[in-house]
């Protein structure tokens, strides 16, 4: 495997063609040049991995990354274009991209776009051309490190000055993410999932009526939310417990979301202890879990190099059924901290650490993974359906 690149000038290496148009430095003071794409400028975040084969828009537009610049390890992006259905939210979340080769043309009949023209248009940068094997092995061996690219037409890198800004950057320790990426309306939420020709079905007649906390929502898991038989009304973070309970909500989904739990915890795990003692389900997932976790009594950690993909072994502990899950997260609920009264539900098989857990006696659940796989398998859709026969065992 090629180590990286640690060239202090912008010298062509083969296949760049005759100039760099953009940079990606390194906090430690590594440069690496390829190909700029996307919008020209500059960006700066947490260099993170992720191992899916596909739903790269899904992923770029997934609120859970806000702050982070992505690198994927597959080498072909772009091949399926881009088109305005397969959206997680309505910003892009993700500060910047790293890809191996230049952009694909699109080969998929559902593509309204390219790939480029879409990064552009959501003011994203990008670049291409990246030994993205060396970059991904750096990041295992040695975490995510703070990076930064600069897009440059004219190939003029301060480098100097881009080093300089990748080291200042504080990095997502301590980071209430939640709040820049959260909604500010309260809304109701009626779209359901897409089928083929007649794409997002509207809820029909709800069953059930579910309030979902927005700590940076993937669009998807609202829809998975509607098709279990939910009424769904969608709150910012800082909504406070009154607030959620005026809805007389019979179920509370906590959702995923950015950033460093303890520090969104500030405000949001008051809210959650108060909801757990209303008796009402509750269910999170990502961010959600994490924030539950604390206000259950247990602590949390950043990871040395997280979890990105869509091919992660977990095994149910509960049922002993194994499933590949779709993830995306940084800090993780350390098992040793759990309280008496909490149980582990599901535990990774990839390394190990905690990936649910559940409240003795009280229908309380939430899990590390995206059980939406938006993208990724299906296999944990049934987690949805454990929420519901929870709010109906509770009416």
């Amino acid at each position: 495997m090629t180590e990286l690149n640690t060239t202090a000038s912008p010298t062509p290496t083969p296949g760049d063609g005759p100039l760099a148009t953009a940079a990606l430095a390194l906090a430690d003071g590594t440069i690496l040049y390829g190909h700029g794409i996307g919008a020209v400028g500059t960006t700066v975040g947490e260099v993170c991995f992720n191992t899916s084969m596909t739903g790269y828009q899904e992923i770029l537009t997934d609120p859970s990354y806000a702050g982070q610049i992505i690198t994927f390890t597959f080498p072909h992006v772009g091949n399926v274009g881009t088109n305005d259905e397969d959206m997680e939210t309505a910003t892009t979340s993700a500060r910047g991209l790293i890809i191996r080769m230049d952009i694909t043309e699109p080969s998929n009949w559902r593509a309204t776009r390219h790939l480029d023209a879409w990064l552009k248009s959501r003011n994203l940068i990008g670049i291409a051309g990246i030994d993205t094997r060396a970059l991904t092995r750096r990041i295992r061996d040695g975490g995510p490190p703070t990076g930064m690219i600069t897009h440059a037409k004219d190939g003029n890198f301060d480098t100097a000055a881009m080093i300089a800004e990748a080291q200042a950057w504080p990095g997502l320790e301590g980071m209430d993410l939640a709040k820049d990426v959260t909604g500010t309306q309260t809304r109701t939420w009626t779209q359901g999932d897409w089928t083929l020709g007649q794409g997002y079905a509207e809820a029909g007649k709800p069953k059930r009526r579910v309030v979902a906390i927005d700590y940076g929502c993937k669009l998807n898991i609202l829809r998975c939310l509607v098709d279990a038989g939910c009424e769904v009304t969608v709150v910012p973070a800082n909504t406070t417990a009154e607030d959620v309970l005026s809805h007389k909500p019979d179920g509370i989904f906590l959702s995923n979301g950015p950033g460093d739990p303890a520090a969104t915890g500030a405000y949001a795990v008051p809210v959650i202890k108060d909801l757990i003692a209303s008796g009402k389900p509750i269910f999170g997932i990502c961010l959600g879990h994490q924030m539950l976790s604390l206000a259950l009594g247990c602590t949390t950690q950043k990871m040395d190099r997280g979890h990105r993909g869509a091919n992660q072994p977990v095994q149910d502990l509960t049922t002993g059924k194994v499933e590949i899950t779709s993830q995306n997260h940084g800090f993780v609920t350390m098992r040793d901290s759990l309280p008496a009264g909490v149980t582990e539900t599901h535990t990774s098989l990839f390394d190990g650490v905690l990936e649910g857990l559940r409240l003795d006696g009280k229908p309380v659940f939430s899990v590390q993974y995206h059980p939406e796989a938006s993208p990724g398998p299906r296999d944990s859709h049934y987690l949805f359906k454990r929420f519901t026969d929870m709010i109906d065992a509770n009416a």
